[in-house]
């Protein structure tokens, strides 16, 4: 099949979770001999943007080419993968296709408009985004005549509640090969944790690093470990020890590092950073932020905790640093749960949906 995925941007230095979740596709139905090809606007609205917006994305779109930077650096994206960078989302710079999936709500409103020639439209649904856009807008393309896939559960029974048709819900996988235990998860330090740290309000950064304060007035000699594709901003303790863009080799290492990983989020449609945290060997403290519960479960492989609540995300943390028996009990139940979460299992099933078009 010629599938093309229809991005809503285009990062080349800075991992984005959403675009992982694509272009992990792309590389694995490329292997299995699809032509694949990645959609990347350079203005998503371009009659709404700004003069100044719209001379900014130009200058870089040349300098882009200049370069022979149309490429991933983040991420390994197969050769066989087409990457087009696009001035927008125009019908005109939109490839022919079998197959044609929006990945975001912004897409979404483009895929539905184009011919037939773009292939059968597909929406590949990872959050329900408002905070990326209004709600009526965000789900008005829930209602649009595309076919609906889910990374989760809880997406799907946002969908029944809207009244959308789901055709499937499919969960993420995690690559393995990447993502391992290269510590043992006894040997660690127990009283070190680790977190994404994130710009956006919803990410709960600020909650995370207060639930972190309130952990240190009680442990002291708590180590603490961010990293983040973002500068550290004045709510970072200067004692926290920051490592900023790290490479994916690098991320696994402070995985490794940790006895314990937090995730602050708000919302999530499926929660990429604590699941490879659990595939390291980390015990995982989350909110109940959604995607969370596809793999986590309180009191058996996490600590669950509600959203916006600093103090009880700082009481599931001191309870692991206080009891090292139930840090490893959870560590370990979560590594062999999150197992079942193969990008094998994920890709087969995706393509099975595609070819019932």
């Amino acid at each position: 099949m010629r599938i093309t995925f229809v991005l809503p941007g285009w990062s080349i230095d800075k991992p984005v979770g959403g675009f992982k979740v694509v272009y992990e596709y792309a590389n694995r139905l490329s292997e299995r001999g699809h032509a694949i090809k990645v959609v990347h606007p350079l203005l998503l609205f371009p009659d709404e943007a700004r003069l100044k917006q719209k001379i900014k994305k130009s200058v870089l779109q040349i300098a882009k080419h200049l370069l022979g930077r149309n490429k991933v650096k983040w991420f390994s994206v197969s050769s066989w993968v087409s990457i087009l960078i696009v001035s927008s989302l125009k019908e005109e710079n939109i490839p022919e296709g079998d197959v044609i999936i929006a990945t975001a709500w912004q897409t979404a409103e483009w895929v539905s408009q184009y011919g037939r020639d773009k292939g059968e439209k597909f929406y590949l649904i990872q959050g329900y985004e408002i905070w990326s856009g209004s709600e009526e807008r965000v789900k008005a393309t829930w209602k649009m005549p595309l076919k609906k896939i889910v990374i989760a559960r809880w997406l799907a029974e946002k969908a029944k509640e809207i009244g959308v048709v789901v055709v499937a819900y499919i969960p993420n996988g995690l690559d393995f090969k990447q993502f391992q235990i290269t510590c043992p998860i006894e040997k660690r330090n127990p009283r070190r944790i680790g977190m994404l740290y994130h710009k956006h309000a919803w990410k709960g950064s600020k909650d995370g690093i207060e639930a972190l304060k309130i952990v240190r007035d009680e442990f002291p000699d708590v180590e603490t470990v961010l990293f983040s594709v973002y500068t550290a901003e004045m709510n970072v303790p200067a004692w926290v020890e920051f490592c900023k863009n790290p490479s994916s080799t690098q991320i696994v290492e402070i995985y490794n590092s940790c006895s314990i990983f937090v995730h602050p989020s708000w919302s999530e449609g499926w929660s990429l950073p604590p699941a490879e945290a659990m595939a390291c060997g980390c015990a995982v403290v989350s909110t109940e932020c959604g995607g969370i519960r596809e793999y986590a479960e309180h009191e058996v492989n996490a600590l669950l905790c509600p959203i916006k609540d600093p103090p009880a995300l700082a009481q599931n943390l001191l309870r692991l640093l206080q009891d090292d028996d139930v840090r490893v009990r959870l560590a370990k139940a979560g590594y062999e749960h999150i197992q079942k979460f193969t990008w094998t299992k994920a890709v087969t099933r995706f393509e099975e949906v595609l070819r019932q078009k």
